[in-house]
């Protein structure tokens, strides 16, 4: 197999990445985002109407941009991220990995046997049939896992979670804990920050790859994120990006149209 995975090594090493996600499906989006110089992109198939065909497409724009394509699957289910890295994609980002016993299911779902479980077919990724051993290869080597931590039992079980062999790294879903400690959206309460505090501790003990999604397109949250410690940044959704250019845009022009 010929493609490389710099993101890997990037993981490995512990350096800094950011990356941003992918919930609406045409393929010129991808490309656009792709070509800004994001280190990855994620297709988002848990919160959007992204199909597994939608997804293949926009895992070929994105890699042939130069640009590493991750899935983020709905499910920590076997089949459907057996699809996606069939489909192509160099990793997965499984949600509520929350026991050492989801990391275990998600990382074997990902690697063929003996490293894990994962049902052998041929499709994209194994260039249709035309080099399967060049793919087991790399699959074994160079494919990523990143667990989200995304509920307060997921916090409690960090460390075990983080003791699998075959996880990359893991990203703080901040909406999902807060919601999990019944204070949904509320990042500043003491609870929240407790268990961020919490979080980032354990990453640094272990020297385990922290990932963090700054939800809303705010350049200054990212820096801020870094400074703390974090090395795998999703930097804010499509749609965000699109709709808060409008807004902001608009609402400058309509302020200031009497002094034109």
């Amino acid at each position: 197999m010929n493609k490389t995975n710099s993101l890997k090594s990037k993981l490995r090493n512990r350096q800094l990445t950011i990356g941003s996600w992918l919930t609406l499906s045409h393929s010129s989006i991808a490309e656009i985002m792709a070509n800004a110089g994001f280190d990855w992109l994620t297709v988002d198939m848990e919160h959007s109407a992204i199909a597994i065909h939608e997804a293949q497409r926009l895992i070929q724009v994105i890699e042939l941009s130069g640009c590493v394509p991750l899935v983020r699957v709905g499910t920590n289910d076997a089949n459907l991220i057996k699809r996606v890295m069939d489909a192509g994609a160099h990793g997965v980002i499984v949600p509520m990995i929350n026991t050492k016993e989801d990391a275990e299911q998600a990382v074997g779902a990902v690697k063929y046997p003996p490293e894990g479980f994962r049902g052998v077919g041929l499709a994209r990724a194994q260039s249709y049939g035309a080099n399967f051993e060049g793919y087991r290869k790399w699959n074994e080597t160079e494919s990523i896992v990143i667990v989200q931590i995304e509920h307060i039992k997921a916090v409690e079980n960090l460390e075990a979670i983080l003791s699998v062999k075959g996880v990359d790294a893991f990203i703080v879903g901040p909406y999902d804990i807060s919601a999990s400690l019944g204070i949904a959206g509320q990042f500043d309460h003491p609870e929240m920050t407790s268990a961020l505090n919490k979080i980032l501790d354990t990453a640094r003990r272990l020297e385990a790859v922290a990932g963090y999604h700054v939800v809303p397109p705010d350049a200054r949250q990212v820096l801020e994120k870094i400074k703390q410690g974090y090395r795998f940044l999703a930097y804010s959704i499509d749609f965000l990006f699109l709709g808060d250019s409008c807004r902001n845009g608009l609402t400058t022009i309509r302020e200031n149209m009497g002094k034109a």
